[in-house]
């Protein structure tokens, strides 16, 4: 279940991707690199609620950066697809 949720959410961010202004960008691979280095320390873990805990803090980790990166391009900028297309019959 959780490779999926990774999968899909990686599937989102490359959708997405084109949207963002670099700096979003940089925020939101950091974040991904954090949060893969604190997925790797859980996976040498033993299963249990410390795995758990630390798989979570990895999610957290994760949304966070995808969250500052969106908030990052909310402020001031529009991406084009937010745009309503130019009607040449209203001029």
């Amino acid at each position: 279940m959780r490779k999926t949720i990774i999968a899909l959410t990686a599937a989102s961010a490359l959708a997405l991707g084109a949207c963002q202004s670099k700096e979003a960008d940089q925020v939101e691979d950091t974040a991904e690199a954090q949060a893969d280095a604190i997925d790797a320390q859980a996976d040498a873990m033993p299963e249990g609620p410390a795995k758990e805990a630390t798989e979570a803090k990895a999610d957290a980790v994760e949304a966070a950066g995808e969250e500052k990166a969106n908030a990052m391009d909310d402020n001031g900028e529009i991406a084009p697809s937010e745009v309503a297309p130019a009607d040449p019959a209203k001029k």
